[in-house]
């Protein structure tokens, strides 16, 4: 097909139809989420990067594209990927999925390709990113947001993406910047379902609240989502975490409805909703990485411990998951040690 400028022609028309705006975007953090996201982007006019810290899974991504399970079977994606030290030019926007204890290294590496037009869109898992991102960029230059959308990181190179899902968004210097309605109509071209809210912090709690029901659990008791749901006493579970959450919320001064987050939590059981899916941690775990749960129940543990807010529950699955942490560590060692018999 014709290009023009590595664009097609219909690519050509419909940047004329929205008035010659192009925006250049890099996912930081291109594992699973980052390569559903830039997947779906690129199917829109706008260029996109891969960033990433994995070098086979940027190795993979420029030799074969990204092969991605979907709904509608498999494709490959071809976006160019860089480790952070090798990214260069600038960007209008970046898409930070970089896991909550890496944001601040990513930045760092980031630094010579973030100017003064650069907006970082945070979508990433957990409570207090944004005050670590506000640290690198200005909060006018900051969009926070959280996304229900679920995907797998298989292995380099490869993802998997299904079910369905949105993303709430916030510009923290104002919904009604130009570059912020410019990045809702790019996502709502890629399917990604936006929606503008005035009040993200609300958003941001409850998905925090989702992944520290959804994200321990099926971690601790190694199983997938819809297999949680199966659990006697599931109910329990979820209630004896959200009433933490809700206590913690209050003395923040952040709404938090209970009832709508355990909500949120129940659509996700079906299979066609995410009840197949096995969340980060749980992914993490498995790959014997570091989790995120000192960012969600591990938060609310030490917000409580310094308010004298109990938070029996969640101070003890963060233990737990700790623990499994430290297990799998001595577990690897004793493989690597260990001698025939």
């Amino acid at each position: 097909m014709f290009r023009v400028l590595g664009v097609t022609i219909n690519g050509v028309i419909n940047i004329l139809k929205r008035k010659l705006i192009i925006v250049k975007i890099a996912i930081a953090g291109a594992g699973a989420m980052g390569g559903r996201f830039g997947s779906m982007l690129a199917t829109t006019d706008n260029p996109v990067t891969f960033i990433d810290l994995w070098q086979q899974h940027v190795a993979a991504i420029n030799a074969h594209g990204l092969l991605a399970h979907t709904n509608d079977g498999d494709k490959r994606v071809h976006v160019p990927a860089f480790l952070p030290k090798d990214v260069h030019g600038t960007f209008d926007l970046i898409i930070l999925f970089t896991k909550a204890m890496g944001i601040a290294d990513m930045l760092t590496a980031l630094k010579p390709v973030i100017t003064p037009a650069t907006h970082v869109l945070e979508l990433g898992n957990g409570i207090g990113n944004i005050e670590t991102i506000s640290k690198f960029v200005p909060k006018n230059q900051i969009i926070a947001g959280v996304t229900v959308w679920s995907a797998a990181l298989n292995g380099p190179g490869e993802i998997t993406m299904k079910g369905n899902g949105s993303v709430t968004l916030q510009a923290l210097a104002s919904n009604e910047e130009p570059f912020f309605k410019q990045v809702l109509q790019v996502l709502t071209e890629a399917g990604l379902k936006p929606t503008a809210s005035n009040d993200v912090l609300t958003a941001i709690w409850r998905k925090a609240a989702l992944n520290s029901v959804l994200n321990t659990y099926t971690t601790i008791l190694d199983c997938n989502i819809g297999e949680f749901s199966q659990v006697p006493d599931c109910d329990t579970l979820i209630d004896n975490v959200l009433d933490e959450f809700a206590a913690i919320a209050a003395n923040q001064h952040v709404h938090f409805d209970e009832a709508a987050t355990k909500q949120l939590i129940v659509a996700q059981f079906p299979d066609d909703a995410n009840g197949t899916h096995y969340p980060s941690m749980h992914q993490d775990m498995a790959k014997g990485r570091k989790t995120e749960i000192d960012f969600l129940n591990g938060y609310i543990a030490k917000v409580g411990a310094k308010a004298g807010i109990p938070t029996p529950v969640n101070a003890l699955l963060t233990k737990l998951i700790h623990g499994k942490e430290q297990l799998r560590q001595i577990q690897g060692s004793n493989e690597k040690v260990a001698t025939p018999v």
